[in-house]
């Protein structure tokens, strides 16, 4: 019997700092770590197939159970994020149709906030694999998420970043993601795991571009940059003050029932 503390991580390359430590740390840590989309995250902690996950901030809103974060880890930027990334064919004030990748139902939102926000624009929206050339076909605008949405830095169309535009709207960072469960769903041992993995990642960030480039067309480097420039992992005061502005804007938005109150597992 498999006694190990089943946890999803997702399985992008913004999440690889986060798990490093347990998959390269060299002892048993626990934990069995399984791989999926964030959504899939999601659904998996909230059917109770997962005892914890990396989960959209999004889904934490919306559970109706209670759920826990696990402290000073997130999946954030404070500026360009450069995988969130909405391609549009005609002026953004103009878009009224987007085709979305849903793999993050938290992206999903931020676009509604961002459009409406910024450009005072209601959209009609319809979920479609992450191929923009489709997209654009179907749609006035295409938002695209994680690994797939590095892999078209480099198509003509223009292009909103949403973490820049977060940021320019709100002086803010945003979080996208972070490790959270339910109630009891993981020990304070645990919880230390997981923050000495991500210290463990943060300082292999090299390494870890250098694995993900393999044999895609784009240097290391273009990754390294991506970890080191683009991305932050700190759950700290601004990253929370951005997350409860974000809740505070979904909510008046219709896309979540309540903000709610930010809880912790505790710590050894």
């Amino acid at each position: 019997m498999d006694n190990r503390t089943r946890i999803y991580a997702v399985s992008y390359l913004n999440s690889r700092a986060l798990t490093y430590g347990l998959e390269h740390g060299g002892h048993e840590h626990g934990f069995e770590i399984l791989y999926d989309i964030p959504s899939e995250c999601a659904r998996k902690v909230g059917t109770g197939e997962a005892s914890a996950g990396v989960i959209p901030s999004i889904e934490y809103a919306r559970s109706q159970a209670a759920y826990a974060i696990v402290p000073e880890i997130a999946i954030a930027s404070d500026g360009p994020v450069a995988s969130i990334l909405l391609f549009h064919r005609m002026p953004v004030h103009r878009i009224r149709k987007v085709a979305m990748d849903a793999s993050s139902r938290t992206s999903v939102a931020l676009a509604r906030i961002v459009l409406h926000e910024r450009y005072g624009i209601e959209i009609d929206s319809f979920d479609h694999p992450p191929d923009v050339s489709a997209m654009m076909e179907r749609a006035d605008a295409a938002l695209v998420i994680g690994d797939p949405a590095l892999e078209y830095t480099d198509r003509p169309e223009p292009r909103v970043d949403l973490g820049e535009a977060w940021q320019e709207l709100t002086g803010l960072p945003f979080v996208y993601a972070f490790w959270a469960g339910k109630d009891g769903g993981l020990t304070p041992a645990e919880v230390e795991r997981l923050i000495a993995s991500k210290e463990q990642g943060l300082s292999a960030l090299d390494e870890i571009a250098k694995a993900h480039a393999g044999n895609r067309s784009r240097p290391t480097s273009f990754y390294a940059s991506y970890l080191k420039d683009n991305l932050a992992y700190d759950l700290g005061d601004r990253e929370r003050s951005g997350l409860m502005e974000f809740y505070g804007l979904a909510h008046a938005r219709g896309l979540i029932p309540d903000v709610p109150e930010l809880r912790f597992y505790p710590r050894q």
